[in-house]
Parts: C-alpha cells; sequence; structure tokens
C-alpha cells in the first residue's frame, strides 16, 4: 500500500509502517472512512435498549459473578449489543468509572468501529473474532490512556451475533490476561443461553469446510416445484420483476424461512439452466478463502449467486466483496440475491447495492405451505412418497416452527429415515405438546409422557404404572402440557 493511501492515524504512529498489524491498519481505514475524529471520540448516546432478552440475562449473570473475582482490580467490564450499544458496566474502581464516563463508554452509547473508531469491542464487532486493542492502536487519540479487550457473542442455537464482552483497563495496566478473560466470559455466556433455550439444540459446528457453496437445483420450493401459499408466491413474483430489470434484491426475513430459496425460485424463472449457487457466510478466520472463490466466479457470463446470511459477514470481507463485485458486474450478465434477517442488518457496504427489498414471510404465517413442504422434503429424504397420519397432520400444523422450514426439514428427515408412514412416535415430543417453552425438568417430564404414550398399545393405565404416576394424575398432566394421543 502505498504511503499516501494510508490512513491519517498511521502517520502518527512512531513505529515501522510494516510494523502495523494488517487488521488494525484496515480497522484505521474503516474508521477514517466512516468520519470519526482524531481527537476526541463521539459515541451516539441511544437512551433505549433490550435488557430484557435471554442474551442480556446471561451476560449480565456472568459480568456479576466475574466482577466479585475482580472488585478490588482496575477493569471495567462490559456488555454490548451486535451493533456496539453498551447494555451495562460494572467496574470496582471508581477512578476508572469516572474515566469511563469521560469518554463515553458507557450504557446507552455505542461504541462500535462506526461511531467510536478502532477499540477492542468495535473491532470485536466487525471481524467477530476476539480482539485486544492498546493504547496507541486506538483511531481515537482520547482513547489512547486505556487498554480494552473484547470477544464476540454468537446465539448457540442460531449462531447470529448477538453481541460481545468487553474488558478496559488503564493502557499501563496489566493486560496479559484480558483476552483470555473476554473469551471464557463470551463463551460462559454463550452456554448459559443454550441451557436456557427450552433444549434447543446447539447449531451445528463446521465439520472442516472453508465455507459452504451449494448448487440451488435441490431447494424446496427453487425450481417452482411445489404449489405454494399466495403470500410465497407474491413474494417471488415481486424478486422476479426486480431481477428482470437487473436490479440487486435483498431477501429477508427469518432465519430459515426460505429466503435463499425465494430468490433461487425467482432467478430459476429468468434462468432455468443457469448456473445457481448459494455462498454461506466463513468464519472469520477464512475469509481470504471466502474471497478468492469470488475472484473467477463473478466473472462467469451464466452464473447467478445468493449471497447467504449477509448480516453474519464480518465488516472487511463485506467491504472486498463489494469491490468485487462492483468491478465484476460490468462484464458479468449473473444475477445476484443477498439474504439478511432485516436490511439494516446488511453491511452497509453490500446495503448499497441493494435496489429491492423483498420480505419472506415466516412458516407460521403460511400455514398452507406446512404440509406440501413436509410431503415434498419427507420424499427427497426416503426417495418415494412418505404418508402421514392425521395425528402427525394435525401436529405440524398446530406447531409454531420457530426454526421455519429449516426445523421442518430437520424433523422430516428424522422422521422419514425410519417410516413411509409417519405418525406421533418419530415426531419431536414439542410437536405434540402445545406447551412449548417449559423448564427444563418439567420439559422433560412432557418428554418422557411423550415417549411413553405414543408407543405402540400402550393405554392410560399401562402409561401410569410405568411413569409412577396416578391415572388422575396422568390425565391431568395431558391437559397440562396440551400432548396429543394418537
Amino acid at each position: 500500500m502505498d504511503s499516501h493511501d494510508l490512513p491519517s492515524r498511521a502517520h502518527e504512529r512512531p513505529a515501522p509502517m510494516a510494523a502495523i498489524p494488517p487488521r488494525l491498519l484496515a480497522s484505521w481505514q474503516r474508521s477514517e472512512h466512516y468520519g470519526v475524529p482524531l481527537d476526541e471520540v463521539q459515541p451516539v448516546f441511544s437512551g433505549t435498549y433490550d435488557d430484557e432478552s435471554l442474551f442480556s440475562e446471561c451476560g449480565r449473570e456472568v459480568l456479576a459473578e466475574l466482577h466479585n473475582t475482580l472488585a478490588s482490580e482496575p477493569v471495567g467490564l462490559m456488555l454490548t449489543d451486535a451493533d456496539g450499544l453498551v447494555l451495562n458496566r460494572l467496574s470496582g474502581d471508581q477512578q476508572l468509572l469516572q474515566a469511563l464516563d469521560q469518554v463515553h463508554l458507557a450504557p446507552g452509547f455505542s461504541y462500535s468501529e462506526r461511531a467510536a473508531g478502532t477499540n477492542g469491542l468495535g473491532l470485536a464487532l466487525a471481524d467477530r473474532v476476539p480482539s485486544l486493542v492498546r493504547a496507541d492502536d486506538h483511531y481515537s487519540r482520547s482513547l489512547c490512556g486505556y487498554t480494552c479487550a473484547a470477544a464476540p457473542i454468537f446465539d448457540p442455537v442460531s449462531g447470529r451475533l448477538e453481541g460481545a464482552v468487553n474488558f478496559t483497563t488503564w493502557s499501563d495496566a496489566r493486560s496479559e490476561l484480558l483476552l483470555a478473560l473476554a473469551q471464557t466470559a463470551a463463551t460462559s455466556t454463550a452456554n448459559l443461553m443454550l441451557a436456557r433455550s427450552h433444549g434447543h439444540r446447539p447449531r451445528p459446528a463446521s465439520r472442516g469446510q472453508v465455507f459452504r457453496i451449494e448448487a440451488l437445483s435441490q431447494v424446496p420450493g427453487a425450481d417452482g416445484d411445489l404449489e405454494l401459499s399466495d403470500a410465497w408466491s407474491d413474494a417471488v413474483s415481486r424478486a422476479v420483476e426486480a431481477l428482470r430489470e437487473g436490479r440487486v434484491v435483498a431477501a429477508v426475513g427469518e432465519r430459515g424461512s426460505g429466503r435463499a430459496s425465494l430468490l433461487a425460485q425467482a432467478e430459476r424463472t429468468l434462468n432455468p439452466r443457469g448456473r445457481l449457487l448459494a455462498v454461506r457466510a466463513p468464519e472469520p478466520h477464512d475469509v481470504e478463502s471466502w474471497l478468492s472463490f469470488w475472484t473467477p466466479e463473478l466473472s462467469r457470463p451464466d452464473g447467478g449467486f445468493v449471497i447467504c446470511d449477509t448480516d453474519d459477514l464480518p465488516v472487511p470481507a463485506a467491504e472486498r466483496l463489494r469491490e468485487l463485485i462492483v468491478t465484476a458486474r460490468g462484464s458479468s450478465t449473473g444475477a445476484y440475491g443477498m439474504s439478511a434477517e432485516h436490511f439494516d442488518a446488511i453491511p452497509a457496504s453490500l446495503a448499497s447495492l441493494v435496489d429491492t427489498v423483498v420480505q419472506v414471510p415466516p412458516l407460521r404465517e403460511r400455514v398452507s405451505d406446512i404440509l406440501p413442504l413436509a410431503a415434498h422434503l419427507a420424499h427427497r429424504v426416503r426417495g418415494r412418497q412418505v404418508d402421514l397420519t392425521p395425528t402427525a397432520a394435525r401436529a405440524l400444523t398446530d406447531y409454531a416452527w420457530p426454526g421455519n422450514v429449516a426445523e421442518l426439514a430437520t424433523v422430516m428427515k428424522d422422521a422419514a429415515v425410519r417410516t413411509d408412514v409417519i405418525d406421533a412416535r418419530p415426531l419431536p415430543p414439542e410437536l405434540l405438546s402445545r406447551a412449548e417453552h417449559l423448564p427444563r425438568i418439567k420439559a422433560f417430564e412432557r418428554d418422557e409422557m411423550v415417549r411413553v404414550l405414543t408407543r405402540p398399545g400402550v393405554g392410560i393405565e399401562d402409561a401410569a404404572r410405568e411413569l409412577g404416576m396416578s391415572r388422575a394424575t396422568v390425565y391431568r398432566k395431558i391437559a397440562v402440557y396440551g400432548i396429543r394421543l394418537p
């Protein structure tokens, strides 16, 4: 990089330019681009934030316990949301607290890179990896008296970035263990969230792939092979119209609702024989390999792409991808779409490319789609038609499907591998009970009752004896848990 292209902050650094870590330099460049002042940090005050979410509850509890251990140390412990908004702050050092107030590192203020320049928590959220920013590594001179260590926290079920924990101390204090403590606090918060998430399974870990690239020809509905609801068809039509006019389309909605499927069906409508890929966001340490994939692929004239879960992309990866897309679109006629939970969650660099936003309705608002999708998904697993009993069909349509089509796909896969006729037995207990959110002990009792009551040939008398309950208690708990009997 030419010295003239370096951010102003880099020219103040006494060390050689080559000694500046690439991540730090990139963050300084972004901070300068955002217009963050060099002299004094001016974060934005929100004043309102969600302090009742599972993430906030678990994060506060973990930091409170850690604060009891570090009460005599000059360390500020903070919890932030995914936008860098400080939700909670603890410290036993009054002098440090007063100093942090002076730089607005306090609840209600945002300390994202965009608001405060390079700092520990802003860099951790931007790159989505643990980060330590010492003294002169900060972009704003007003923060050079501090050292900050932060680690991002991801929802253990959905994988969504929820926020970060940030530990701040004086720049001349010992900080060797600060980053390790932040990572431990982030892990403890995610584990506590999982323990309190009503038994939902954690997101599957990566199995060695650098990132996922999928052909979309086998996605349910991608080829228009299913007759789905008007709500789905209307959304597809909007995407088709936009893509036909050469616009970039963002499909937004809840995770698992079929955002990539909708874009795939729209693009298949326009280009039935074209090459169409869904590219998932990479792990932070795999960004370079992920970006190298795009360079040749974007130049293919017959290629269509769905950039999935753009809200999972680290900021640097999103900015570099934008550069590749802008360069390639001059010579490529491929169709482009991207997905996210909300338009505001798309990194700004990619959001600026979007021309049309299409809202994808969640599965619970498309009840008429549940059984056709279930049959289609089961057929793909079994290789032939799979029937549903009335009890199973009722359980599927009555369930709220918080995980949307992705959750339905998992349920049907687990059930269809066992039988050609799906009844109540292979379905998860939560589908056979209207009491979906229960404490762990009660959920265990409900699941055990469902297991016993749905076994062939087992009556109430047999179930009561096996469960160690009276018949009256069994009947009462069936009603309490809303258990559907075969």
